[in-house]
């Protein structure tokens, strides 16, 4: 049954993604564009020089001529003037549907307040009006204009320019595949539509994301055909007459006569290449400096004009107050006119992206062939086979389409399907996972109740590791014990005592483990944990101080352990870790006189009064507690003392005020009381009893000294004493 399973549940997993790229081609294409983008953004399309300018009327402009809009007169002038630098197309981004508010006629209500006079409206009427002088600039210019559509009907249509030959199968027709459908228009003035050489629309299509990357060419006004402003721009720059539409299957060399839609557009001599809906992929460059031409320098400078010959020009904003800034694949505010001046310059260069008509194709047989190939061999090679084979195909994919991206400008996805293919390889080699686990389990159930659970995985994984061996790494040990055990004890019966103490080992072995730590054993009411071992932590001082904090926390805060009161002991060191014991029987453990140093401050933690004791490497590593330093002591068997401290709070209570003030006091106290300084010392102590620490309870600590000061002050220490406290007990 597994090994049918193996074959049929990826052969699932296929037929589900070929089913999902069948049957949300707009959320795959989506995603695709994504990738595109990142194809672009490593390489962008390097800024050549043509003969594209964009004349700009930037933030600069509009302080020095004056807020938008301009009054026609201006505008005419900067036409006249563009004109006479010998521009072959001045190309508008922007549209005049009103008339000019400037205009004599128009001002004329506002400056009379009422009633003009007979002789102020004879002298106003011999004043042309500023549309009519902006027309007849137009009329003597290249000038293209444009228009915008929009889903509400208006009463004025554009005036087309000229008109659309298609190419293609007989019962094929380009404006089916044209969209959206745009049922109106804001036009411009008809003196100026009329003057105008051309007229093409500056809607600028963008994808789900708001993000500019293909540009339409055509559009669809109800049942007829515009141009867009870039193709408008191109065919009077080139003195054509008309488009030719070229669909796929025109000709029987793709797509095998089916009706998928636009393959290229010409005018004059430019052929175009489009996406089946007539849209022109934006090689994107990035802002470049060098395409812009604030428009009042052209106004102001003669010698600019000379700039002017020949050059395709578009005027258009991109001052922060006209709003018209896009999302590009590589500029995330870039100017609509900046938009159409790229698409014209890929026009001038012949540069385009094309996504070929068979890309979809490809990809979704790379994805069949592939995923086929690892579901039959995957049970049989092996994962680690099969993941060489997936490697090498998906990095081969990736190869492919990026070669074919820099050299032909190609876009081809190798994202999709290498996704999916590694999703089926993923999902074969779990399946064999499965069978390994089963394996494995069989060696966890058997030793699951003699090792511990880490020794037990680690044995799972590597069986050879079933030998006797260790080795010394930095660690932090954690000792814990509950005070008072055999007068608690007395209180219940063996069963009460069973479950009190499974109730309470449960959640505190649950607060280590989640901390990272490793329960090295329990010792009737006692557990002994340590960190960084089997598995690396590098924080491993910080984790077992965490784990002592919560574990305080929830004896406190929960009801049955209020009155519960343990002592923990904490130490980091080197120690050796690994397998210990006999031929015959091991476990898992560390040994190492840092680890016997955490057991001895658990011990002596009840004497200072205090829950959790560390010893000075923990207070090195994990300095961000809240800890103060309670004793220097020697512990049997050693020479060298060692300072121990008490771990109060997290790093909240560290910052506080007070505590680094209870804290500077008895640092003040422990140096006086270890220079035989008796009287400072109890002043510095009283000074700790007035500084008082919500819900911290250090009176046995200061209790502890006073009762020293006061035995050392009648019998005063040895002349060589060090202020060292001698631990005799373990």
């Amino acid at each position: 049954m597994r090994k049918i399973l193996s074959y049929v549940i990826p052969a699932l997993i296929l037929f589900g993604v070929l089913a999902l790229q069948y049957s949300f081609p707009s959320q795959i294409e989506s995603f695709r564009a994504k990738v595109f983008d990142i194809f672009q953004m490593i390489k962008p399309r390097v800024f050549q020089d043509t003969p594209v300018r964009i004349i700009d009327i930037d933030d600069e402009s509009l302080e020095k001529i004056g807020q938008w809009p301009w009054p026609r007169t201006i505008l005419a002038k900067l036409v006249s003037r563009l004109a006479a630098g010998s521009a072959t197309v001045i190309s508008f981004d922007g549209v005049f549907p009103e008339s000019d508010r400037t205009s004599p006629q128009n001002m004329l209500p506002i400056w009379t307040d009422g009633a003009p006079s007979e002789f102020l409206r004879a002298q106003l009427e011999m004043i042309p009006d500023h549309d009519t002088i902006f027309a007849k600039a137009i009329a003597k210019a290249p000038v293209v204009l444009s228009f915008g559509l929009t889903n509400e009907p208006h009463s004025r249509l554009p005036q087309l320019k000229t008109g659309f030959l298609e190419h293609g199968t007989s019962k094929d027709r380009a404006i089916d595949h044209i969209g959206p459908i745009f049922k109106g228009a804001v036009v411009n003035l008809p003196i100026l539509e009329k003057a105008a050489k051309g007229n093409g629309c500056f809607n600028m299509g963008t994808e789900w994301d708001s993000i500019v990357r293909r540009v339409p060419s055509i559009f669809r006004l109800n049942n007829a055909l515009y141009p867009a402003l870039i193709l408008e721009t191109m065919r009077i720059y080139q003195g054509a007459s008309a488009y030719k539409i070229t669909l796929a299957g025109a000709t029987g060399e793709t797509s095998f006569g089916e009706k998928t839609g636009l393959v290229s557009i010409k005018t004059g001599l430019l052929e175009i290449p489009t996406d089946a809906m007539g849209r022109i992929w934006l090689y994107d460059t990035g802002y470049k400096k060098e395409r812009f031409i604030p428009a009042w320098k052209v106004l102001e400078s003669d010698k600019l004009l000379k700039e002017m010959q020949e050059k395709v020009l578009f005027i258009g904003a991109s001052a922060m107050a006209m709003k018209d800034l896009r999302a590009t694949p590589l500029n995330p505010r870039a100017s609509g006119v900046e938009v159409h001046a790229q698409i014209v310059e890929q026009m001038f260069l012949g540069n385009f992206l094309e996504r070929p008509d068979w890309a979809a194709g490809l990809e979704f047989t790379y994805l069949t062939l592939l995923g086929i190939l690892l579901i039959l061999i995957l049970p049989k090679a092996g994962a680690i086979r099969c993941a060489v084979i997936a490697f090498l195909a998906i990095a081969s994919a990736f190869g492919v389409c990026w070669f074919a991206f820099i050299r032909w400008h190609l876009l081809i996805d190798p994202v999709f399907p290498s996704f999916a293919v590694f999703g089926i390889y993923l999902a074969s080699s779990f399946l064999n996972f499965l069978g390994t686990e089963r394996e494995r389990g069989q060696i966890r159930g058997a030793f699951s109740r003699y090792l511990s659970p880490a020794l037990v995985e680690r044995l799972a994984k590597n069986p050879g590791q079933l030998k006797l061996g260790g080795e010394i790494r930095p660690m932090t040990f954690l000792f814990l014990d509950i005070r008072n055990f055999t007068g608690i004890a007395e209180d219940f019966t063996p069963e009460e005592l069973t479950q009190f103490m499974n109730s309470f080992l449960t959640p505190m072995t649950d607060i280590i483990l989640q901390h990272g730590g490793t329960i090295d054993k329990y010792m009737g009411d006692c557990i002994m944990a340590f960190w960084n071992a089997p598995f690396e932590d590098a924080d491993h001082a910080l984790h077992a101080c965490q784990s002592a904090l919560v574990m305080q926390e929830f004896l406190r805060a929960t009801p049955g352990f209020e009155k519960v009161r343990v002592g923990i002991g904490i130490n980091t060191g080197n120690a050796c870790v690994g397998n210990m014991g006999s031929e015959q029987r091991f476990d898992y453990t560390a040994l190492g006189d840092e680890v016997n140093l955490a057991s001895r401050i658990e011990g002596l933690s009840k004497n200072y009064g205090v829950t959790a004791v560390m010893g000075q490497n923990t207070v090195t590593a994990a300095p961000a507690f809240a800890s103060l330093e309670i004793d220097l002591i020697r512990v049997k068997g050693k020479t060298k003392p060692v300072k121990i401290f008490a771990l109060l709070g997290d790093a909240a209570l560290e910052s506080q005020p007070l505590f680094r003030e209870v804290r500077g006091h008895f640092e003040k106290m422990l140096a006086a009381y270890r220079n035989r300084q008796w009287n400072e010392a109890e002043k510095a102590l009283e000074n700790c009893r007035r500084s008082t620490l919500p819900g911290i309870d250090l009176g046995v600590l200061y209790e502890l000294y006073v009762s020293r000061m006061l035995a050392y002050k009648i019998n005063p220490p040895a002349l060589n004493w060090d202020g060292v406290t001698t631990a005799d007990s373990k």
